[in-house]
């Protein structure tokens, strides 16, 4: 899809890493409040310099879009630590989308991670989400595999949640 006509509100998206007093608002009023736990996992990991939150802020109104970053993973194929880099729960807000905010933000991370040192970033992308690898297609990533998408995380009820999203495997290599 095109993106639309630029509006005035994007010059001032900012780009920036999540502080704590950030992840209630990634919950988009309740709509993502079932990764509660993730959200505060994550953000320890970052803590220890084994993964980032970003988020595009829309400065005196709301957050916009977010992505995490696994710099460091149990599945050294994803992201290694050193020069591969793994990005997931990205997501801009409907409202926001095909402006441009989901490529800046991509590119943003992307370059920050080249500054660390970092040559390879991979993703995965459900398979019915068209629009989403299209996307990062555009941005230059290439599928590269498939992956089963079957995972499991600790909803905020404490309840196990198992899910079923079969996805292709996209990498890019950064330059």
């Amino acid at each position: 899809m095109e993106e639309r006509e630029h509006p005035a509100w994007l010059s001032e998206v900012v780009f920036r890493q999540a502080v704590e007093s950030d992840l209630p608002a990634l919950e988009w009023n309740g709509q993502f409040q079932h990764f509660r736990q993730i959200y505060q996992d994550v953000y320890r990991l970052s803590l220890r310099g084994e993964a980032t939150i970003w988020v595009a802020e829309l400065p005196e109104v709301e957050l916009i879009g977010q992505l995490f970053v696994q710099l460091k993973s149990a599945r050294f194929e994803l992201a290694d630590g050193k020069s591969s880099a793994y990005i997931f729960g990205f997501r801009v807000k409907p409202e926001y989308r095909s402006f441009g905010v989901g490529s800046r933000m991509m590119e943003w991370v992307e370059e920050d991670l080249l500054s660390k040192g970092y040559k390879r970033v991979n993703l995965n992308v459900n398979h019915d989400n068209i629009r989403a690898r299209n996307l990062y297609e555009r941005l230059g990533y290439r599928v590269i595999g498939e992956e089963p998408g079957l995972w499991s995380y600790i909803d905020d009820k404490g309840k196990l949640q198992d899910v079923n999203e079969p996805a292709w495997r996209m990498g890019k290599k950064l330059t």
